[in-house]
Protein backbone atom coordinates (compact mmCIF):
# COMPACT_ATOMS: atom_id res chain seq x y z
CA UNK A 1 0.00 0.00 0.00
CA UNK A 2 3.04 2.29 0.06
CA UNK A 3 3.52 2.28 -3.71
CA UNK A 4 0.37 4.09 -4.82
CA UNK A 5 -1.88 6.95 -3.79
CA UNK A 6 -4.95 5.12 -5.13
CA UNK A 7 -5.53 1.39 -4.98
CA UNK A 8 -8.38 -0.94 -5.88
CA UNK A 9 -9.26 -4.10 -3.99
CA UNK A 10 -10.75 -6.68 -6.34
CA UNK A 11 -12.78 -9.76 -5.52
CA UNK A 12 -13.52 -12.31 -8.27
CA UNK A 13 -12.84 -9.75 -11.00
CA UNK A 14 -15.01 -7.01 -9.49
CA UNK A 15 -13.79 -3.88 -7.72
CA UNK A 16 -14.88 -4.03 -4.08
CA UNK A 17 -13.51 -0.58 -3.22
CA UNK A 18 -11.12 1.98 -4.66
CA UNK A 19 -9.42 4.85 -2.85
CA UNK A 20 -6.35 5.87 -0.93
CA UNK A 21 -4.64 3.22 1.21
CA UNK A 22 -5.72 5.09 4.36
CA UNK A 23 -9.36 5.26 3.22
CA UNK A 24 -9.49 1.56 2.44
CA UNK A 25 -7.83 0.56 5.71
CA UNK A 26 -9.64 3.00 8.03
CA UNK A 27 -13.07 3.01 6.38
CA UNK A 28 -13.63 -0.22 4.42
CA UNK A 29 -16.98 -0.48 2.68
CA UNK A 30 -17.23 -4.29 2.79
CA UNK A 31 -16.13 -7.14 5.04
CA UNK A 32 -13.95 -8.39 2.20
CA UNK A 33 -11.92 -5.15 2.15
CA UNK A 34 -11.84 -4.97 5.97
CA UNK A 35 -10.36 -8.46 6.21
CA UNK A 36 -8.18 -8.35 3.10
CA UNK A 37 -6.30 -5.30 4.43
CA UNK A 38 -5.44 -6.54 7.92
CA UNK A 39 -7.47 -7.73 10.86
CA UNK A 40 -10.83 -6.31 11.87
CA UNK A 41 -13.16 -6.93 14.76
CA UNK A 42 -16.65 -7.15 13.24
CA UNK A 43 -19.38 -7.08 15.88
CA UNK A 44 -23.04 -7.78 15.05
CA UNK A 45 -25.38 -4.96 15.96
CA UNK A 46 -28.36 -2.90 14.88
CA UNK A 47 -28.60 0.79 14.19
CA UNK A 48 -30.98 2.07 16.86
CA UNK A 49 -30.94 5.81 16.22
CA UNK A 50 -28.95 8.87 15.33
CA UNK A 51 -27.59 11.82 17.22
CA UNK A 52 -26.71 14.67 14.86
CA UNK A 53 -23.78 13.52 12.74
CA UNK A 54 -23.53 10.16 14.54
CA UNK A 55 -25.36 6.86 14.40
CA UNK A 56 -26.12 4.87 17.54
CA UNK A 57 -25.60 1.10 17.28
CA UNK A 58 -26.92 -1.42 19.79
CA UNK A 59 -24.33 -4.15 20.31
CA UNK A 60 -25.76 -6.91 22.50
CA UNK A 61 -27.48 -4.36 24.76
CA UNK A 62 -24.58 -1.91 24.84
CA UNK A 63 -24.70 1.37 22.87
CA UNK A 64 -21.83 2.62 20.72
CA UNK A 65 -21.66 5.45 18.20
CA UNK A 66 -19.95 6.20 14.91
CA UNK A 67 -19.95 9.04 12.38
CA UNK A 68 -22.71 8.70 9.79
CA UNK A 69 -20.17 9.04 6.97
CA UNK A 70 -18.47 5.81 8.13
CA UNK A 71 -21.61 3.70 7.75
CA UNK A 72 -22.06 1.45 4.73
CA UNK A 73 -25.08 -0.37 6.19
CA UNK A 74 -28.19 -0.42 3.99
CA UNK A 75 -30.68 -1.00 6.80
CA UNK A 76 -30.63 -1.29 10.60
CA UNK A 77 -28.75 -4.61 10.60
CA UNK A 78 -25.01 -3.96 10.70
CA UNK A 79 -21.56 -5.08 11.72
CA UNK A 80 -19.63 -2.48 13.69
CA UNK A 81 -15.98 -2.71 12.70
CA UNK A 82 -12.94 -1.65 14.71
CA UNK A 83 -9.28 -2.38 13.98
CA UNK A 84 -7.44 -4.17 16.85
CA UNK A 85 -4.91 -1.37 17.34
CA UNK A 86 -7.70 1.19 17.91
CA UNK A 87 -9.01 -0.54 21.06
CA UNK A 88 -7.86 0.27 24.57
CA UNK A 89 -8.23 -2.18 27.46
CA UNK A 90 -9.01 -1.12 31.02
CA UNK A 91 -9.88 -2.95 34.20
CA UNK A 92 -13.55 -2.95 35.20
CA UNK A 93 -14.77 0.26 36.87
CA UNK A 94 -11.93 2.31 35.36
CA UNK A 95 -13.12 5.62 33.84
CA UNK A 96 -12.82 5.70 30.04
CA UNK A 97 -13.97 7.93 27.23
CA UNK A 98 -15.51 7.20 23.86
CA UNK A 99 -17.24 3.94 22.99
CA UNK A 100 -17.23 1.29 25.69
CA UNK A 101 -17.95 -2.45 25.71
CA UNK A 102 -18.07 -3.93 29.20
CA UNK A 103 -17.70 -7.36 30.75
CA UNK A 104 -14.81 -8.86 28.79
CA UNK A 105 -12.26 -11.40 30.03
CA UNK A 106 -8.71 -11.79 28.76
CA UNK A 107 -8.48 -15.24 27.14
CA UNK A 108 -4.97 -15.03 25.70
CA UNK A 109 -1.94 -12.74 25.93
CA UNK A 110 0.81 -12.78 23.29
CA UNK A 111 3.82 -10.53 23.77
CA UNK A 112 5.33 -9.89 20.33
CA UNK A 113 7.94 -7.23 21.06
CA UNK A 114 6.59 -3.94 19.78
CA UNK A 115 3.08 -4.78 20.99
CA UNK A 116 1.02 -7.22 23.00
CA UNK A 117 -1.93 -8.99 21.40
CA UNK A 118 -4.90 -9.77 23.61
CA UNK A 119 -7.87 -11.99 22.86
CA UNK A 120 -10.79 -10.71 24.90
CA UNK A 121 -13.93 -12.82 25.21
CA UNK A 122 -17.03 -10.66 25.46
CA UNK A 123 -20.23 -11.61 27.34
CA UNK A 124 -21.98 -12.61 24.09
CA UNK A 125 -19.23 -15.17 23.33
CA UNK A 126 -17.27 -13.34 20.62
CA UNK A 127 -13.51 -12.97 20.99
CA UNK A 128 -12.18 -9.53 20.08
CA UNK A 129 -8.54 -8.96 19.15
CA UNK A 130 -6.73 -6.02 20.77
CA UNK A 131 -3.19 -4.84 19.94
CA UNK A 132 -1.58 -2.54 22.50
CA UNK A 133 1.77 -0.81 22.13
CA UNK A 134 4.43 -1.97 24.60
CA UNK A 135 5.62 1.26 26.16
CA UNK A 136 7.48 -0.32 29.05
CA UNK A 137 7.98 -3.90 27.85
CA UNK A 138 5.47 -5.39 30.31
CA UNK A 139 2.00 -6.61 29.38
CA UNK A 140 -0.26 -4.90 31.96
CA UNK A 141 -3.06 -7.45 31.70
CA UNK A 142 -2.99 -11.20 32.20
CA UNK A 143 -5.17 -14.14 31.24
CA UNK A 144 -8.39 -14.15 33.25
CA UNK A 145 -8.49 -10.40 33.96
CA UNK A 146 -11.97 -8.87 33.81
CA UNK A 147 -11.76 -5.88 31.46
CA UNK A 148 -13.61 -3.31 29.41
CA UNK A 149 -12.72 -2.26 25.87
CA UNK A 150 -12.95 1.36 24.75
CA UNK A 151 -12.11 3.37 21.62
CA UNK A 152 -12.84 6.66 19.90
CA UNK A 153 -16.13 6.61 17.96
CA UNK A 154 -14.37 8.00 14.85
CA UNK A 155 -12.43 4.72 14.58
CA UNK A 156 -15.65 2.73 14.04
CA UNK A 157 -17.01 1.76 10.63
CA UNK A 158 -20.33 0.03 9.91
CA UNK A 159 -20.87 -2.67 7.29
CA UNK A 160 -24.00 -4.33 5.95
CA UNK A 161 -25.46 -6.83 8.39
CA UNK A 162 -25.97 -9.50 5.71
CA UNK A 163 -22.28 -9.76 4.77
CA UNK A 164 -20.05 -12.80 5.24
CA UNK A 165 -17.77 -11.54 8.01
CA UNK A 166 -15.05 -14.00 6.99
CA UNK A 167 -14.86 -12.74 3.38
CA UNK A 168 -11.35 -11.70 2.42
CA UNK A 169 -9.77 -13.15 5.54
CA UNK A 170 -8.00 -16.00 3.78
CA UNK A 171 -6.91 -17.06 0.34
CA UNK A 172 -9.12 -19.79 -1.02
CA UNK A 173 -7.13 -22.99 -1.82
CA UNK A 174 -8.37 -23.05 -5.41
CA UNK A 175 -6.90 -19.56 -5.95
CA UNK A 176 -3.45 -21.09 -5.43
CA UNK A 177 -3.91 -23.81 -8.05
CA UNK A 178 -1.84 -23.33 -11.17
CA UNK A 179 -3.65 -23.47 -14.46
Amino acid sequence: MTMADTIAVMNEGQIEQMGSPADLYDNPETAYVANFLGQSNLIKGSISGNDGDSLVVDVYGQKISLPKNRSHAIDNSTYAGIRPEKFRISLLNTPTRGNLLTGGHIEDVSYIGVSTQYQVEMPWGQELMVFEQNDDGVAPFKKGDAVNISWEPTFTFALRGDEDVTAGSQIEPEALDEE
